[in-house]
């Protein structure tokens, strides 16, 4: 396989890698989706080493010329949550390990499923409010908490949007959606039938570090100490960012009403 070939291959299945980890992938799953697709064109050797904020990958020919060993180093910036991408990035690479796809091909498929839309944020905040209310509704709240609590996702779904697309961080923007779940059950809670735990419960369950823990788990269980290690520390900031943002409004609010706060 010629040098110039070598080095597309590399490339490809980079960006294959960067599409997963980028979009929640598992560190282990990105490592054997860049070793399944690099040695499926009969390259003898090849490296993987991925965490959440990086990907190092080398490859090389049979022979003892040195020269022939290339290497890749891909810095990680920002990570999100879509499954949908990592699916699509683990059908495509089936089909180019069972097929002879070109890397001129596979790479057009990779930019297409990296720039397939994410959904819109109508969708997500409608959709995570229902989630978040029936998630209250699951500790035993009424009608109007409910009520209370789709609201309440749906205004911190917008807020985490903005605060997002404006670049602000990942302590920043879920410390401001806690507050605006807490400020918002605090505002609903003067109805006597509403009460503010039950809303902030199930208002914050869209910020909860589901996905970020479950990694976590699953990279230390495969033996990725330090992913494990960097995505728990991940899911801890986010667990005490929300309860920064919460705390912060509810002992504000006591502090102001003598203590009344429910």
């Amino acid at each position: 396989m010629q040098r110039v070939n070598q080095k597309k291959l590399l490339v490809m299945a980079l960006y294959a890698g960067e599409i997963m980890l980028k979009n929640g992938g598992e560190t282990y799953r990105v490592e054997d989706t860049i070793i399944r697709l690099c040695k499926s064109r009969n390259f003898p050797f090849v490296e993987s080493y991925v965490t959440p904020t990086g990907i190092i990958i080398s490859v090389d020919n049979e022979g003892e010329d040195h020269n022939e060993m290339i290497s890749y180093v891909k810095r990680i910036n920002s990570r999100s949550i879509n499954l949908n991408k990592i699916n699509e990035v683990n059908d495509f690479s089936r089909k180019f390990v069972e097929s002879s796809m070109s890397l001129e091909e596979a790479m057009a498929k990779l930019k297409a499923i990296d720039q397939l839309p994410a959904y819109n944020l109508k969708t997500r905040a409608l959709f995570g409010g229902i989630a978040s209310a029936f998630v209250a509704l699951l500790f035993g709240c009424n009608f109007y908490e409910f009520f209370a609590a789709l609201m309440t996702s749906i205004l911190v779904t917008i807020s985490l949007h903005q605060l997002q697309k404006n670049g602000f961080n990942l302590f920043i923007t879920n410390m401001a959606g806690g507050s605006v779940a807490a400020l918002m059950a605090i505002l609903f809670s003067i109805h006597p039938a509403i009460h503010v735990d039950m809303v902030i419960i199930g208002a914050i369950m869209i910020m909860v570090p589901g996905v970020a823990i479950t990694n976590a788990v699953r990279d230390t269980i495969s033996g990725d100490l330090v992913s494990g290690l960097a995505r728990g520390a991940e899911a801890f900031l986010i667990a005490i960012s929300i309860a920064f943002g919460v705390g912060f409004i509810l002992k504000t609010w006591v502090f102001l009403a003598g203590g009344n706060l429910i």
